[in-house]
């Protein structure tokens, strides 16, 4: 009798550790699949032949569909329960990426970038929402931990193994590497998440609400991703679809206070704690998706560096965040005042960032390494402090209307920074760009020496005049070009840095969150 008991108690303990594995595990699959996405996307771009303006259809489209199936996340669990919902998420993540990856042309990309948004936009808030759900006490502490590791585990592994997918010589083999996990995830999720509530009584879907919140998402997204190109030859759209998108997403906000089933529960998220945590964290996801964007065109476009050099250096910077994770949960209950870490790593942020900014080409890999592993503190400092005081206020019966809130201001932050990010990095790289060209140039007396030496070396190997001078002009023109590229993007890490020492303000002048 005793011995079945300790066995059936084992059995349980088992199979909480898998479904604790589960949940971080559908969490990564999204953080994995999108960070392998942005490290790779102008090599898919290539693929495709799609020019940036047109790419950024697919980059807005997964937002779009991942925000509408955020926005309708507790309805759906409500409805169906989180075994079926998940299930379907998961299967239309896969369809996507499946689809993604036999792309040949923007249509199908961008139509199968969308499928993948809507699966992939339940699986952050679901997992999160589910673990004080099914786990009391110890067991709570325990599954946030795998939690977290399965987001900050696909920061080590995405990048190099986009990088190493990329490098074995085609773009499509970088969607199959979110497969096997997604795959094992839908397994998982099928076996061990529990059913829909018996008896649970069905509510109407708001199909107008959705219909609106979708609107101004599209709009909003419309506006992102043509900004860096259209901000100077089109204002007047971008402004009309800017005022469109505020305008109904406004109208939303005031449809979702009023009506009396909301999807959104605005009334019981307007807590003061709380709002200030949203603020903070789309100061944090501008910072980090910003750098996120940044860094990949720095290292491989300004510096020069190959592209699985490039990726081991974006693994390492998430292997540092993933130390320092582990360091954070050991030893953050020793510190009950978390605002001090906070501004601390805001302005470590600042400095890592500084620091970028002053590398010279053709610097050793090595010096980029301190940076990054710096970086990865600051993720840790003020995220982590951030996600936890947050909710203080909402007790466990409105936490998920609180993720949900979270989640969709993630979105909203990754989206706006990216497009910030695009169009000052472009507008800085032109200017500098037509200042080098002006000094830079055949008839320069040192330029010209310089290019008959270059000429001189490729007619030794082979080449007629008329080749050696081209070649000697080609190879001038791109020299420029990349030193365009990285004088623009330690710019942009200027503006970063004092970015991060704004945000480090935000956070010593607040209240709330201590």
């Amino acid at each position: 009798m005793t011995t079945g008991l300790r066995l059936h108690a084992r059995y349980r303990a088992s199979k909480k550790r898998l479904l604790m594995a589960l949940l971080g595990l559908i969490t990564g699959v999204e953080f994995l699949e999108n960070v392998m996405f942005v490290f790779a996307a102008s090599h898919i771009m290539g693929g495709i032949g799609a020019a940036p303006r047109e790419f950024a259809q697919a980059q807005a489209a997964y937002a779009v569909g991942s925000l509408l199936m955020i926005v309708k996340q507790q309805w759906s669990v409500r409805q169906f329960g989180y075994r079926r919902y998940l299930c379907v998420a998961l299967t239309l993540f896969i369809i996507g990426t499946l689809g993604c990856s036999q792309s040949g042309s923007l249509g199908s990309l961008t139509l199968f970038r969308f499928i993948q948004g809507i699966g992939g936009g339940a699986f952050f808030t679901s997992s999160r929402v589910l673990i004080p759900l099914m786990f009391k006490g110890p067991e709570r502490a325990l599954a946030v931990k795998y939690f977290m590791y399965g987001i900050f585990s696909a920061s080590c592994i995405g990048p190099l193994l986009a990088a190493t997918l990329v490098d074995s010589g085609s773009w499509h083999l970088v969607f199959y590497g979110a497969l096997p996990p997604a795959l094992l995830a839908l397994l998982g999720a099928w076996f061990l998440l529990p059913d829909a509530e018996s008896g649970v009584e069905r509510e109407p879907l708001a199909i107008g609400g959705l219909l609106l919140f979708g609107a101004a998402v599209l709009c909003l997204q419309l506006m992102l991703s043509d900004t860096r190109y259209d901000v100077f030859a089109h204002p007047f759209r971008l402004m009309l679809l800017a005022g469109g998108g505020l305008a109904l997403l406004i109208g939303f906000l005031v449809h979702q206070w009023r009506h009396p089933q909301p999807i959104l529960h605005l009334r019981v998220l307007a807590n003061p704690v709380y709002l200030t945590g949203l603020g903070l964290y789309f100061l944090y996801y501008a910072i980090k998706n910003f750098s996120g964007y940044l860094f990949p065109i720095y290292a491989e476009r300004g510096l020069g560096l190959p592209l699985i050099a490039v990726g081991w250096l974006d693994s390492f910077a998430g292997v540092a965040t993933f130390v320092a994770v582990y360091a954070y949960i050991r030893f953050s209950r020793k510190l009950p005042n978390k605002k001090p870490m906070m501004l601390a790593g805001t302005l470590i942020m600042a400095g890592v960032c500084w620091w970028y900014s002053l590398m010279p080409p053709g610097v050793d890999t090595h010096w980029l390494m301190y940076g990054l592993a710096f970086q990865g503190l600051f993720s840790v400092m003020v995220v982590l402090p951030v996600a936890g005081l947050t909710y203080s206020e909402l007790g466990d019966a409105y936490f998920g209307h609180g993720y949900q809130g979270k989640n969709l201001m993630r979105q909203l932050a990754t989206s706006t920074s990216s497009a910030l990010a695009a169009v000052l990095l472009q507008d800085r790289q032109f200017a500098v760009h037509d200042n080098l060209a002006a000094t830079v140039h055949a008839g320069n007396p040192q330029i010209d020496s310089w290019l008959a030496q270059l000429a001189e070396v490729f007619r030794h190997n082979g080449f007629s005049d008329v080749q050696a001078l081209a070649g000697a002009k080609a190879e001038l023109a791109r020299q420029v070009a990349q030193q365009a590229q990285l004088l623009a993007c330690q710019d942009m890490y200027r503006y970063l840095a004092a970015f991060a020492v704004f945000t480090g303000l935000i956070i010593a002048v607040q209240r709330k969150l201590r």
